[in-house]
């Protein structure tokens, strides 16, 4: 019998976006082995119903959990915001969110207690950030702005076109006039984003990027649990995707580096 140590972190995202979190924890715990799911077949989620994302979140931890994982991580605000509180019920393993360590890790860098947040159309309004800082018992502000489009530019390889930082403006503009002095990336696309977003927002505005937060609640729970899998070689990491092999390749190897490896696909009936 394998111990649970030993077995793998699973971890998803509707599209590229996940794999800023991935890195993270390659980068943090890299004697773990991880499977990444790659939902691209019906990327992106934000436009999508709350019970849809819901639905497909559950259907892909079915999978991963199956495939004999120990912790789940939810590395999509979105599917976050729609299926966070039934994953905990429904699995026997640790599932981490990307919203909650988000928001402590904003709390703790703002200095003028105002922070920003941004993601896809589901998670502003879902308002699972404004219940993770709440959470926090901070007295600070929080002001939001969907930004639909940035996951299309990531999915398509555009991370500094001039077309991309005009849509910047146009979503930013509320947040500059607001005063924030801390911006939360709310969609793990948004890392990749991050030169156009600096460049828009100013050199002033600390901008929070929920991977590394993320990945160091993963060693704290692997480590709280005696999860941690002991040094014994290089870890192996597979990635499976529910749409073109192709494309997910190409763009995987660009934004995550040598760890990408080939990527498995999984057409079966997603619904």
């Amino acid at each position: 019998m394998v111990s649970r140590a030993r077995l793998p972190i699973g971890m998803f995202d509707s599209g590229l976006g996940g794999l800023t979190v991935a890195r993270a924890v390659i980068d943090l715990l890299p004697h773990e082995d991880l499977i990444y799911f790659a939902d691209s077949a019906r990327c992106p989620y934000g436009p999508r119903s709350r019970r849809e994302v819901r639905r497909f979140a559950l259907q892909i931890m079915d999978l991963l959990v199956a495939e004999g994982v120990k912790m789940l991580v939810i590395a999509c605000n979105a599917a976050s915001s729609a299926a966070l509180a039934e994953a905990r019920h429904r699995y026997d393993v640790p599932v981490i969110s990307v919203i909650e360590p988000g928001a402590r890790a904003a709390v703790a860098a703002t200095r003028n207690r105002r922070i920003g947040v941004i993601g896809t159309r589901l998670t502003i309004d879902s308002g699972s950030y404004e219940d993770a800082v709440a959470a926090t018992r901070a007295n600070v502000s929080l002001f939001s702005a969907a930004c639909p489009a940035f996951v299309d530019f990531v999915e398509r390889g555009d991370t500094a076109s001039d077309e991309l930082i005009a849509v910047a403006e146009d979503y930013l503009a509320p947040l500059k006039r607001a005063g924030i002095d801390t911006l939360i990336l709310g969609c793990t696309h948004y890392p990749l984003l991050s030169g156009v977003i600096r460049y828009v927002m100013g050199e002033d505005v600390v901008l929070i990027s929920s991977a590394e937060a993320t990945a160091n609640e993963v060693f704290v729970k692997l480590k709280h649990d005696g999860m941690l899998t002991p040094y014994t070689g290089a870890a192996t990491h597979r990635f499976i995707s529910s749409g073109s092999e192709d494309m997910f390749s190409e763009l995987g190897r660009r934004f995550l580096g040598p760890e990408f490896t080939k990527v498995e696909e999984r057409p079966w009936d997603l619904g």
